[in-house]
């Protein structure tokens, strides 16, 4: 466990000494501030359920993102309780909000590709890759800002694609076999 611990540190602290900066700083917490509370996801699952030809696509979403919160943020949060990386790494600095609940897994990490996997896997590619692109670059913005270990983002990714994956196979793929 120490090995990981280590790499982790040395990217965070190589992110915060050599890649921040005021601009890209302001950058980052906005892109970050997308994914807080889930909003963007929920967003795009409402209005793609508000509009009848993209109906089934945003209930495929929704219940990726209620699978992915119940493992993700009421089971595997409290179950793991990782302490968030800026406490635990002396010279690391958070540059964003401090969060109320446990590291691993990025909670935001896991609701962005939640949807995204979803989207990528049920709309045409001119939408999903550009969805899997705002989904990595959230991902990122929480080691950037310093809120997160990568391995928390890893897990939040990874998370967030299998409910996407898992609706998409129950939502979509449930026709065929009848």
């Amino acid at each position: 466990m120490e090995i990981f611990f280590e790499w982790e540190e040395r990217f965070l602290l190589f992110l915060q000494d050599s890649v921040r900066g005021p601009v890209l700083d302001r950058i980052m917490q906005f892109i970050t501030s997308l994914g807080d509370g889930g909003f963007l996801a929920i967003l795009a699952c409402l209005v793609l359920i508000l509009i009848p030809r993209f109906r089934k696509t945003g209930l495929t979403a929704s219940l990726s993102l209620a699978l992915d919160y119940l493992f993700l943020n009421l089971i595997l949060k409290n179950l793991v309780a990782r302490v968030r990386p800026y406490v635990l790494i002396e010279k690391l600095h958070l540059i964003a909000k401090e969060p109320s609940d446990y590291s691993f897994p990025s909670g935001h990490s896991g609701a962005a590709f939640a949807v995204a996997s979803v989207l990528f896997l049920c709309m045409p590619r001119k939408v999903g890759i550009p969805a899997m692109a705002l989904a990595a670059l959230i991902a990122f913005s929480r080691l950037y800002l310093g809120a997160h270990f990568p391995t928390d983002v890893i897990g939040g990714v990874l998370l967030g694609c299998l409910t996407g994956w898992i609706s998409w196979r129950l939502v979509w793929k449930r026709k065929n076999r009848k």
